[in-house]
């Protein structure tokens, strides 16, 4: 609705009397129309007393869906006199002060670009110079930053020498004072189980003892053969325990010994991993002394 009044209200003559017929809206995708005629509407005369200026609308399709409008206010006037210019008288101008003009702007052409050569001849050797400028720089800034890295290299490295030898060191009051608690525990349990074999044979013997004169009291009215017979059979016995407690002892002594190796061992091997990691960190060391040779002598 709004489109249709806006089109209207275009179409419709200026002086509100006459109205150019509204053409049908078009669509783009239908088939091509004839352009159409040109119309054209005109004002009816004016009285005497209200003087009106001629006005004219002309409606024209110009392409698809678009529409041309021509307004007219009047008819175009005849044998309209061409207001004439006044003849300009020009000035007479010699050879000599062409030449001398040529000669002025010659010469500030050339005054022109000799000041654009020294100016551009100024930044070049401003460019130069704070690339010169830069160059001293980087060179400082290099040299500066070799000169530190080399004092952090070496800073680093000797901390790393007296880490380790602090650690060798400490490896080896360690070891010592493992060793010197290992023997002292052996002397310790072999000191313990002479005097646990010892009372242990004491308290066998006693209580032997006792039991044969126990079993003589006993067997003082029984014929010698018996008697003989009887203590025969209560040596033996003692005999066989005696061997038994013997060997048990030893068992204990042999297992003792064997677990002291393993530990030596373990420990012995700790100690051998601990010497080829030195190794390793040495032979890092002088590959990286040999690198920052070959990059300084590179540089």
């Amino acid at each position: 609705m709004l489109i249709g009044l806006v089109r209207d209200s275009v179409m419709q003559c200026f002086c509100h009397t006459c109205r150019a017929p509204v053409l049908p809206a078009v669509n783009r995708r239908s088939a091509p129309t004839k352009k159409p005629t040109k119309t054209r509407t005109k004002q009816p005369k004016a009285s005497k007393k209200v003087k009106f200026i001629t006005t004219e609308i002309r409606c024209q399709e110009k392409s698809k869906g678009g529409l041309c409008y021509e307004v007219i206010l009047a008819e175009p006037a005849i044998n309209v006199a061409q207001p004439k210019l006044p003849p300009t008288h020009g000035k007479n101008v010699s050879a000599e002060e062409i030449e001398e003009k040529l000669k002025a702007a010659e010469e500030r052409r050339l005054s022109l670009e000799a000041k654009k050569m020294a100016d551009w001849s100024a930044k070049m050797a401003k460019i130069e110079e704070a690339s010169r400028k830069k160059d001293e720089l980087d060179k400082e800034f290099k040299t500066h930053a070799k000169e530190v890295l080399h004092t952090k290299m070496e800073q680093y490295e000797e901390k790393r020498e007296q880490q380790l030898s602090e650690i060798k060191e400490k490896l080896k009051t360690h070891a010592a004072d493992i060793e010197k608690t290992r023997q002292s525990l052996e002397q310790q349990k072999v000191e313990e189980l002479q005097k646990h074999l010892e009372d242990k044979l004491r308290n066998a013997a006693t209580l032997r003892d006792d039991n044969i004169k126990k079993i003589l009291d006993r067997l003082k009215e029984h014929n010698t053969d018996k008697l003989n017979e009887v203590r025969a059979t209560v040596d033996q016995i003692e005999a066989q325990k005696t061997t038994e407690k013997t060997r048990i002892i030893e068992n204990k002594l042999s297992t003792a010994e064997q677990n002291r190796e393993k530990e030596l061992q373990k420990k012995l091997e700790n100690i051998r991993k601990h010497e080829r990691r030195a190794e390793m960190v040495r032979q890092n060391k002088a590959a990286l002394a040999q690198k920052s040779d070959v990059t300084a002598s590179s540089g």
